[in-house]
C-alpha cells in the first residue's frame, strides 16, 4: 500500500437495515450498496461493499445482528486509519490512555483493531492486504475534492488540545489554522500528507459523546439535501456555505445515523 501511514483508508457504516441504507445512500449520494454479503466476509457476518460510479469502493456496510446489538453496538459510521504495525499501535495507544474495543486480529483483507482515543472517540486501525496483483494499490475512499468519496473528517471531542496531541503523535497529522466559532470555541484544521483532511472542534449540544463525523461528497448539495428528506432522512442544518464556496449539510439517515454532505450548489 502506498498511502502514507495515518491516512483514512476506509469507512464503514454499521446498520441494522442494509437494504434501507442502500436505498437511502443510493438516492442521496449515488452509491450502490451490494444486495448481499461480500464473499470474503468472515463466517456469519453480513458485510456489503459500497460501490462508486467510477468503479471504486467508498467503504463497506456491516449489518448489526442481534448479538452485536446485545454487546452494545449501535448504528453509526466509523473510519479506518492505515497503520503498518497494528499491534505496536495498539500498545502505544493504550499506553497514552486510549482503549481497545476489538483486539488486533487477522482477516483475509488485513490485520485490524478497533480502538478509541483517550476522550472515547472510536475508530479502526488497519494494515490491509493489497488486492492480488496490485501491491501498490492506493486506497481512495477519502478525497479532498471528489463526489462519492468522504471529503472531510470531523472530530467533536471533550478535550481538543489533548485529542490533537494524540493524533499528531500517533498518526503523523498536523494541526494548523482555525475558524472562530464564537462561544462554541475554535474549529481547528487537520493536515496529513499535504492535504487538509478535517478538523477538531469542542463537544457541543447534540453530541452526547466524543465522536468522528464524516462528510460525503455529492454532485449537487441542493439535490442531495432534497433526497435526504424524500427518502426518510432528516436534514439537521444546512446547506451552509463553507470556505471555498461549496456548501455543507448535516443529517440523520432513516436508521438514525448521523452523516454530513459537502458539495457545490448548482441551481
Amino acid at each position: 500500500m502506498t498511502n502514507p501511514p495515518g491516512s483514512f483508508i476506509w469507512y464503514e457504516l454499521m446498520t441494522s437495515d442494509p437494504d434501507g441504507a442502500a436505498a437511502f445512500y443510493g438516492a442521496v449520494v449515488g452509491w450502490t450498496i451490494a444486495p448481499h454479503s461480500d464473499a470474503g466476509a468472515p463466517g456469519g457476518v453480513d458485510y456489503r461493499m459500497i460501490a462508486r460510479t467510477d468503479g471504486g469502493h467508498a467503504g463497506g456496510v456491516l449489518t448489526l445482528n442481534a448479538d452485536m446489538i446485545a454487546g452494545g453496538a449501535r448504528p453509526g459510521w466509523l473510519g479506518y486509519l492505515y497503520t503498518p504495525d497494528v499491534d505496536a499501535a495498539v500498545a502505544a495507544i493504550t499506553a497514552d490512555g486510549g482503549t481497545v474495543h476489538m483486539a488486533a486480529h487477522d482477516l483475509p483483507v488485513g490485520r485490524m483493531a478497533m480502538v478509541a482515543d483517550p476522550q472515547g472517540a472510536p475508530f479502526y486501525i488497519m494494515n490491509p492486504v493489497p488486492p492480488a496483483g496490485e501491491p501498490d494499490k492506493v486506497a481512495d475512499a477519502f478525497s479532498v475534492t471528489e463526489a462519492q468519496h468522504v471529503r472531510w473528517n470531523e472530530l467533536a471531542t471533550s478535550d481538543p488540545d489533548a485529542a490533537i496531541a494524540f493524533y499528531t503523535k500517533h498518526f503523523g497529522w498536523g494541526q494548523d489554522g482555525a475558524m472562530d466559532m464564537g462561544a462554541l470555541g475554535e474549529y481547528r484544521f487537520l493536515q496529513h500528507g499535504g492535504d487538509m483532511i478535517g478538523a477538531v472542534m469542542p463537544l457541543m449540544e447534540g453530541y452526547p459523546v466524543p465522536m468522528w463525523s464524516f462528510y460525503i461528497g455529492v454532485d449537487d448539495i441542493d439535490r442531495a439535501a432534497a433526497a435526504v428528506t424524500a427518502n426518510g432522512g432528516k436534514v439537521l442544518n444546512g446547506p451552509h456555505e463553507i470556505p471555498g464556496g461549496e456548501f455543507s449539510v448535516n443529517g440523520i439517515d432513516p436508521q438514525g445515523v448521523a452523516f454530513g454532505l459537502v458539495g457545490p450548489r448548482k441551481s
